[in-house]
């Protein structure tokens, strides 16, 4: 007896309870299976290899007298140890397999699963599935389509015994339980009739990061608000990373400020660089006054730039900066001369002695230096 596999998807509630399915059963292709299952008494020397490529082509997976064996077959919950009978069937049974169909490559079924623990194990997320058969293998060098050896090639299945629910299948995720969206070439008349079309749920296939994917509508409403609420997040973050970006660039700017500041104060403390400054607004305020414009002597340089240019050039003023009212200044002074302030200013230097004192200073001495010589007086 061997198992091949498939998985369950998209069922549907009869009105007792019961979940019908379709599915994709096994398909045609290369299956390994354990030396021991395949030569268990080591006929061909193959019992102790650990696995042994057996062939599956059309022929045998699609032979109409073998497809039929499986129509009425029990569904269990993994593979018995033994085959299913009807000394044992009621120990096993979960379900009914109601029909069998090709589906391309695969082969279909019609699943009936009547059981409220198996339908609690498959909603649960026990999908996939095994079908077990007894099969006239013929032992030789064969090839796949696909250029595969094989030791092996299954001749004819002989009985379907029946169709187990397990964790995992030898067939892969393709084989799986679908609706008529993956099986469309079964017939819906059955499971129709079970379930009187109510509560169908069908399957669509959709693209998600790249990868198609076989949903149910509810699957994809789920799959639609999930990429909604990252694409929220997205936004979110990207929000949050601009707004640490101005932060960043806020602090870079009050840095430049805080050392444009701190340099003017360094130069505002300087004492050859005061005198500077101060020398130029003395400069630049005679200026002003000689062309007629009354400055205050408390204004800074700025200021004084400013009132001469709008005083002069009103027109052009009302849209200079600093840097133009600056310019301007220069040029509409150019060859204006003021008085150097410093200049003005006389240092002191030895007293000048004149002649008439010099000799008034003499006559002191002679006269004070002779005093004893006078009659004392009276």
């Amino acid at each position: 007896m061997l198992f091949d596999a498939l998985t369950l998807d998209a069922p549907r509630r009869t009105a007792a309870g019961y979940l019908a399915v379709r599915a994709r059963a096994s398909k045609t292709g290369v299956y390994q299976y354990s030396g021991r299952e395949v030569d268990p008494d080591n006929a061909h020397g193959l019992r102790d290899r650990a696995f042994v490529n057996v062939l599956r082509d059309e022929a045998t997976v699609f032979d109409e007298s073998a497809v039929r064996t499986f129509i009425g077959k029990p569904i269990t919950i993994d593979h018995p140890s033994v085959a299913v009978t009807a000394q044992n069937w009621k120990d096993h049974a979960r379900g009914t397999v109601m029909g069998a169909l090709r589906d391309g490559d695969h082969l279909a079924f019609d699943l009936l699963l009547m059981d409220a623990a198996a339908i609690a194990d498959v909603e649960a997320g026990k999908v996939q599935v095994s079908n077990g058969y007894n099969a006239e293998l013929a032992f030789g060098d064969f090839t796949a389509p696909d250029g595969t050896k094989c030791e092996a090639r299954q001749a004819r299945i002989s009985d379907g015994n029946h169709v187990a629910i397990v964790d995992r299948a030898r067939g892969g995720d393709s084989c799986r339980l679908g609706d008529a969206a993956s099986c469309s070439t079964l017939p819906s008349n059955i499971l129709d009739s079970l379930t009187n079309g109510e509560s169908t749920v069908t399957t669509k296939t959709i693209t998600f990061d790249g990868l198609p994917l076989l949903v149910t509508d509810a699957a994809e409403a789920a799959i639609g608000r999930l990429q909604g609420q990252i694409t929220d997040a997205n936004g979110i973050i990207t929000a949050r990373d601009a707004s640490i970006v101005e932060r960043d660039a806020t602090i870079v700017a009050r840095d430049a400020d805080i050392a444009r500041l701190t340099a003017e104060l360094a130069d505002a403390n300087d004492p050859a660089k005061r005198a500077l400054r101060e020398a130029a607004l003395r400069d630049a305020t005679a200026k002003a006054k000689a062309l007629g414009v009354t400055v205050s002597d408390a204004l800074v340089i700025g200021d004084v730039h400013k009132a001469l240019v709008t005083a002069k050039m009103p027109d052009k003023a009302a849209t200079y900066d600093a840097t133009s009212f600056a310019i301007a200044f220069d040029s509409l002074t150019v060859g204006v001369k003021v008085a150097d302030a410093s200049a003005t200013v006389q240092q002191l230097g030895a007293p000048i002695i004149t002649d008439a004192a010099s000799k008034a200073e003499a006559a002191w001495r002679t006269e004070d230096h002779n005093a004893w010589r006078r009659p004392a007086a009276n």
